[in-house]
């Protein structure tokens, strides 16, 4: 069906510039492949066909020139319904577009839909999605990771160009990334705006980019990073071009956090991801162990931040100026009480009431403010290693992508804990990217790769030295 349009990302780029694609034939294709896919996977909450069609007849030429560009759905978008994946956002159209949306409108890019995760992000595995369950298109029995799962398996699923808009809090990036085979990366925190995402904790979240090959993310990237007046925490750092970086790390000094190689990850993805390290070696790479000793507290401290900041974010939801309505009945804490009970799901539910007890008066300080200051302490860890290291390299999970009957099985505290390995780089703020290294019982094992603050450019070329190596 769409054979003619199995092109890598620049080649359809550069055609697209030379006049030489027919955006009605390739769009009623892609929309025809997506659809089908959908069917059977649940990758989307929302698909912008008609927009995306009508954008054709006006083509902004530019870097990305009629490029299709999936959309995760916490990141708003104007005229389109963004529900963050949630039952109380079911009807919001913003009236505005996320800065990274209108970075990618300028150059070029058509926003084709929006993918599906957990409920505002509160997930390892998108089964906390108010709307259908993204499925793994590499296994449907699978998850696709969370909580961009939407955004993972769509990069998966599609054999035609596109580029997918992701966010990540605590590993929401390079979880689905590594569950669906495909590269995921992680900004540092501030170098792409937030404006326009709807927040889970907004000390954490970063959007960032997946696609089927670094060099992809490489070219988004320099789209939608740079400071945006807009948004508070935005960082005012020069933009590289990041479309030069290469492959070449003959001399790059790569970190082994030994800790990241722990008893509770899986033997044979422990072997994958050395072996892979070991033939970087073979690049001109130089290896080395290091520690990072306050890894064992990461979890515990991200939770804590990351459910009291959700619960502030949260509260705006209750009914009056944002989020689902029901008649107003009863006195304002019963009317909050009931809409709130009526649209959160049951992880939201559970974040927020955590979250707010963390915050209460005479339990800030043992738990918020202590957690602030282990995170600190992890902070500092990676700062003395990359002092010694150009990047750090780890699994990026575990496990590989669990069947959803395991998944089942698991107690909240278990999803929590299975983002051991992503939850201390995205405390500390720093760049990370996911890529395939292999597989185990026949699903992808992700390598994750991580730089100082603002170092983008040593794991975008650590990545594609991965993905050289045809593992």
């Amino acid at each position: 069906m769409s054979s003619k349009y199995r092109m890598p990302v620049s080649e359809f780029i550069q055609e697209s510039k030379a006049g030489s694609i027919n955006y009605t034939d390739f769009y009623s294709k892609l929309f025809e492949k997506i659809r089908e896919t959908d069917k059977k996977h649940n990758l989307f909450i929302t698909l912008s066909e008609k927009e995306a069609k009508a954008d054709t007849k006006k083509i902004q030429k530019g870097a990305l020139t009629a490029l299709p560009v999936s959309v995760k759905d916490n990141i708003c978008t104007k005229g389109i319904r963004t529900t963050a994946g949630s039952k109380i956002l079911d009807n919001y159209i913003p009236p505005f577009d996320a800065t990274c949306i209108e970075k990618t409108k300028k150059e070029g890019g058509i926003i084709i839909g929006k993918t599906a995760q957990d409920e505002f992000g509160f997930g390892t595995f998108s089964v906390n999605c108010a709307y259908e369950t993204p499925k793994n298109p590499l296994d449907p029995l699978r998850s696709c990771g969370g909580s961009s799962g939407g955004a993972a398996g769509i990069t998966a699923a599609l054999d035609m160009p596109h580029i997918a808009l992701a966010e990540s809090t605590g590993g929401s990036i390079s979880c689905p990334a590594s569950f669906c085979g495909v590269a995921g990366l992680t900004p540092t925190y501030g170098r792409v705006s937030r404006q326009g995402l709807i927040d889970y904790a907004s000390s954490l979240d970063k959007i960032g980019i997946m696609a089927k090959k670094t060099s992809d993310i490489s070219l988004m990237l320099g789209i939608i990073a740079g400071r945006d007046k807009r948004e508070a925490t935005s960082l005012d750092a020069s933009v590289p071009d990041y479309t030069k970086v290469g492959a070449d790390i003959k001399g790059m000094k790569i970190g082994i956090p030994k800790e990241y190689f722990s008893d509770e990850i899986d033997k044979k993805i422990k072997k994958q991801v050395l072996d892979t390290i070991s033939k970087l070696e073979g690049l001109g790479a130089k290896t080395g162990e290091c520690s990072l000793p306050n890894t064992e507290y990461a979890v515990s401290a991200y939770y804590i931040i990351a459910m009291t900041e959700a619960s502030t974010n949260l509260a705006k939801f209750c009914g009056q100026r944002y989020g689902a309505c029901e008649p107003l009945e009863g006195d304002f804490n019963q009317y909050y009480s009931h809409v709130r009970g009526k649209y959160f799901g049951e992880e939201a539910k559970r974040r927020v009431l955590l979250g707010t007890y963390a915050r209460m008066a005479g339990y800030r300080d043992q738990y918020y403010l202590r957690a602030m200051k282990v995170r600190q302490l992890i902070i500092d860890d990676y700062k003395r290693a990359f002092k010694k290291f150009d990047v750090l390299a780890a699994p990026t999970m575990p496990f590989v992508a669990p069947k959803f009957t395991e998944i089942e099985k698991l107690k909240p505290v278990d999803h929590y804990n299975a983002d051991i390995l992503t939850v201390p780089a995205n405390l500390a703020g720093i760049p990370m990217i996911s890529v395939p290294c292999g597989k185990k019982d026949e699903m992808p094992v992700g390598i994750h790769m991580m730089a100082d603050h603002l170092g983008e450019e040593n794991v975008l070329k650590a990545g594609m030295a991965v993905e050289g190596l045809n593992l």
